[in-house]
């Protein structure tokens, strides 16, 4: 494997002690053989980094980890998908995008036009605010999150999902999220909510406390496409998303509810 580049700095020491070292005349120095190898590596000019490719809307798609081969497998699949009528008017099927090994999983509704054209989760103006959040407010990279929806396929006109799709899309969330195993879910908005809850409450209603998805902590916060349209609301995304934080750190660590009792047939 090739050692890491040295930095600029300790290079120029390098050079300047061993023009400090060398005879006043000729300019030269006697090396071994290991260390005349070594200068010369140093003396070749390295290539320069290249940033990571933007997606169409300009969103860098940062490189992240191999997904395992189940997960990339589950993508190929979910590619073929026509167990519903979207998978007649798509582009491209919007399977997920980030860190295969994520500690967390934000998971929003549906994919719009733009995720559609691109085949990436979240890449439009709602995609922007989602990676402003990621980025600007918890300090990490995209790619060092997943990123993925409820339906794998566009809506025609980014109509809400209906009963049915999610239905048919839903068991491939369950074996998605069953592939990353992460630490948190952060689900973006009532559709997101409701498929992972099974609950038919509304996000206000849903957001400001802990619930649990197959033992891992869930947190509901507004779609930032609705926090385009209500901008108002973003204090109480940022209370959220900093609760999310608490879990990643270790400062919090969310109990589950107590099971219900079960009840016992005093007659059996």
């Amino acid at each position: 494997m090739p050692s890491a580049p040295l930095p600029d700095d300790l290079v120029k020491e390098a050079c300047d002690l061993l023009r400090r070292s060398a005879h006043p005349r000729r300019k030269t120095l006697r090396v071994s053989p290991e260390v005349a190898a070594a200068l010369e590596s140093l003396s070749r000019p390295r290539a320069p980094q290249q940033p990571a490719p933007p997606s169409s809307s300009g969103i860098p798609t940062a490189p992240t980890a191999e997904p395992s081969p189940a997960l990339a497998d589950l993508a190929r699949a979910v590619s073929t998908c026509t167990r519903c009528a979207l998978s007649q008017g798509r582009n491209h099927t919007v399977f997920g995008d980030g860190d295969p090994n994520a500690d967390l999983v934000f998971v929003g509704e549906a994919p719009g036009a733009e995720e559609d054209r691109s085949g990436l989760p979240f890449v439009g103006r709602a995609g922007q605010l989602l990676t402003d959040i990621i980025e600007k407010g918890m300090k990490l990279r995209r790619g060092d999150v997943y990123i993925c929806n409820v339906l794998k396929c566009r809506p025609p006109g980014n109509r809400d999902p209906r009963p049915d799709e999610v239905e048919q899309c839903e068991p491939y969330l369950v074996e998605q999220l069953s592939h990353i195993r992460p630490k948190v879910i952060c689900a973006l908005g009532a559709h997101a909510a409701r498929t992972l809850l099974k609950t038919k409450e509304s996000t206000g209603r849903l957001r400001g406390k802990w619930h649990f998805y197959h033992g891992i902590p869930l947190r509901v916060t507004y779609h930032p496409a609705y926090l385009l349209r209500s901008p108002g609301e973003k204090r109480k995304t940022w209370e959220d998303i900093q609760e999310v934080m608490k879990v990643l750190s270790g400062e919090v660590t969310p109990e589950p509810p107590p099971a219900e009792p079960q009840e016992q047939d005093l007659f059996s």
